[in-house]
């Protein structure tokens, strides 16, 4: 303890028993002042448990703790430092949380750790008479780092020789390279094989192998280690292969059809990308089969993907051998494999015979006919019917063809009590041949479009019993003929459905399910107007048997009520 010229008092090493009143008295000839003061010794403040310096992979989540032994009496704040700044609790919430759950405590939780979250951590903790603070270095390791400068070297019509320098290993030793190439004509980045095959870590150039020639390539580096695949490069600059040989064949070479005295051949174009070169076209050789000299014709066009050849030579539907070979700049390629296609078909040369056409409903008709009565020069593949009502123009009738060797079809959607005319014509791929004779027929009247009305049901032990009024048909409709009854179960929706010509039905059914019914009149014309559905909810065992007697229940319908019933199917759709 020492005493200052100017008064001041020092005390070194302070403990505890340091603390108490103090007294300054100063003094002189005139008199003497006094001042006094109390000296509140505190603990200090000290880290027990500092952050230490770790080595984490990216992706994990660590605690870095910082624990202190305090004076209670005194407030403590603890604050963290990230490469010299403050980290701000709100704004990088998603990765750092203060966490330890006591005021003694100001641990760092650091989540989902990335490459940027390395470098040195600082704990700084304060009270009101004293300040320290602890620091740990913080070694993130994850995948490489982007390669850098991808250089084309060399390029010939199929290879590249590749360079570049190594990025960052972000401390875990780069393993092995991966080589990506793209094109206009690629979907993205596409892996490519390279010499060596495998490229290790230690190794920074590489040939790409199998290109295709006259395409325009860029190529990227990306570099992996036992965490992981890194980001790639930056591409490298775009680069054409050279010219080479077509090698590649146009695909599905085909053909026919066409008009009288053609041959018709068609293939699919050769992409672009495998073209080669430029100047690339086809060469199209054609030959009767059997025979031994080719016919060749040059197109200089790759977008050419057809060609007509037309002669009065070529008979109808002949066969010929058919080729078509590539060519560019570079020379010749090969030819596609040789294919047979067949010349241009004539035309049936005769009408169907024996037409017949009959009602079914008000709006179906079935038309028949037999193939041609004498041997036609072109063969059929099938039939064309062609019907139009009486009223309407003969140009504006509606066709539908049938194909192969059918010889009757089904017209639907026609209109009721109208007269049609039909006539059948073959075809092929020619064309039609001459029309057979007009046949007429008439549509029958429409059905009743009246619904069944006034519907009661009645249940009785296991029985349901409907019944409902007669439909009586107008004179312009079907005569009633009798009536279907369909029915379901609430929970399915297949529908059965019964026939009868009287006005009311006994279904034997269960009470234990919900059904749905519906009835409707039918009639040459087809079916009428259904009624709306019938709802009959599931009614108990002991309401349906009563106490020893049948219960009955009855209930009728309005044109606009709505009932549903259980049944059980007799027959079915």
């Amino acid at each position: 303890i020492t005493v200052s010229e100017d008064g001041n008092l020092r005390i070194i090493n302070v403990t505890k028993s340091d603390a108490g009143s103090y007294t300054c008295i100063a003094t002189n000839h005139f008199g003497t002042a006094s001042s006094t003061g109390n000296l509140v010794v505190k603990d200090p403040t000290r880290v027990m448990v500092p952050p230490s310096s770790m080595d984490v992979t990216v992706g994990e989540s660590i605690v870095l703790p910082c624990q202190v032994t305090h004076d209670h009496s005194l407030d403590i704040v603890f604050t963290w430092s990230f490469n010299g700044h403050l980290i701000d609790f709100d704004r990088d919430g998603d990765h750092f949380e203060r966490v330890g759950g006591q005021d003694s405590a100001g641990d760092l939780m650091i989540r989902n750790i990335q490459l940027k979250h390395a470098g040195k951590y600082v704990c700084m903790v304060q009270t009101s008479v004293d300040r320290l603070s602890a620091a740990a270095d913080l070694i993130v390791r994850g995948p490489p780092g982007p390669p850098e400068a991808v250089t084309i070297d060399e390029i010939t019509d199929t290879t590249a020789q590749l360079s570049w320098r190594p990025g960052p290993d972000n401390h875990s030793p780069i393993t092995m390279y991966v080589i990506q190439a793209r094109t206009p004509f690629s979907v993205g980045w596409q892996a490519v094989n390279t010499v060596p095959e495998l490229i290790d870590g230690k190794t920074f150039t590489a040939t790409v192998v199998g290109l295709n020639p006259w395409v325009e390539y860029e190529f990227r580096t990306v570099a992996a280690n036992v965490i992981g695949i890194g980001e790639p490069s930056r591409p490298s600059e775009k680069r054409r292969t050279e010219e080479a040989l077509p090698e590649v064949t146009p695909a599905n070479v085909s053909g026919g059809g066409g008009s009288k005295s053609e041959l018709v051949i068609t293939w699919e174009t050769v992409p672009e990308e495998l073209q080669n070169g430029r100047g690339f076209g086809y060469v199209v050789a054609f030959r009767p089969y059997g025979k031994m000299i080719w016919m060749l014709t040059v197109l200089a066009s790759a977008d050419a993907s057809r060609y007509v050849f037309r002669n009065e030579s070529v008979r109808p539907f002949s066969p010929f051998e058919v080729k078509v070979g590539v060519f560019n700049n570079k020379g010749e390629g090969p030819f596609s494999p040789t294919t047979v296609v067949y010349s241009a078909e004539e035309e049936p040369t005769k009408p169907p015979a024996s037409i017949f056409a009959r009602s079914l409903s008000a709006t179906d008709i079935e038309v028949f006919w037999a193939s041609p009565l004498e041997k036609n020069r072109g063969r059929i593949q099938g039939y064309e019917v062609k019907y139009w009502r009486h009223e309407d123009k003969e140009e504006n009738a509606r066709k539908i063809r049938t194909v192969g060797n059918q010889t009757s079809t089904k017209i639907t959607n026609l209109k009721g009590s109208a007269l049609y005319h039909l006539a059948v014509k073959a075809y092929n791929s020619a064309g039609t041949g001459p029309s057979s004779a007009t046949v007429n027929v008439t549509t029958r009247k429409p059905p009743p479009s009246q619904p069944p009305g006034n519907i009661i049901w009645n249940s009785s032990d296991s029985k349901i019993i409907l019944n409902w009024d007669q439909v009586k048909a107008l004179d312009n409709e079907s005569e009633v003929k009798g009536y279907k009854v369909l029915y379901r179960w609430n929970r399915q929706s297949s529908t059965s459905v019964i026939e009868t010509n009287k006005t009311s039905v006994e279904l034997s059914l269960p009470f234990d399910e919900d059904y749905i019914i519906e009835i409707k009149p039918f009639s040459d014309g087809g079916d009428g107007s259904s009624s709306e559905q019938i709802r009959i909810p599931k009614i108990s065992n002991a309401y349906a048997r009563g106490s020893g007697a049948s219960t009955s229940n009855a209930c009728t319908l309005s044109a606009i009520s709505t009932i549903m019933i259980s049944l059980t199917a007799r027959s079915s759709l």
